[in-house]
């Protein structure tokens, strides 16, 4: 059986006030997470941030790895890097790009466990 196309909503409006009061601090300081997210929400930039969660990786690895060309690497780890998700490093003529942060890397690992477990009915 399917899903309702619109889902329930409430038929009177109720404000449960303390669940709100508890919220609304961490909710609030939210703002700007959308980038990182929509980061997240590309297929090939959540690759290249999981194949740079397992390994530090150049230019044309990064390329290899998803299936692009160099310059549509290129332009995702530049995108990546502005936001401030990865980092890089030069080593002669060779850019070799990592995560900026471990902490992203259970949150990669939780999203692809997540992906390839989920059933959709």
């Amino acid at each position: 059986m399917g899903k309702q196309a619109n889902p329930p909503v409430c038929e009177v409006e109720c404000v449960h006030a303390d669940k709100v009061d508890a919220l609304r601090p961490v909710v609030g300081g939210l703002n700007g997470v959308g980038e990182t997210v929509a980061n997240l929400a590309d297929d090939t930039r959540f690759k290249v941030l999981y194949a740079l969660s397992q390994s530090e990786l150049c230019v044309c690895d990064v390329a290899a790895v998803v299936g692009a060309t160099t310059a549509a690497a290129s332009y995702h780890l530049r995108l990546l890097y502005r936001t401030g998700l990865v980092d890089y490093r030069r080593d002669g003529r060779l850019v070799y790009y990592r995560l900026s942060e471990d902490r992203m890397r259970p949150v990669l690992e939780a999203i692809k466990s997540y992906v390839l477990t989920a059933q959709v009915p």
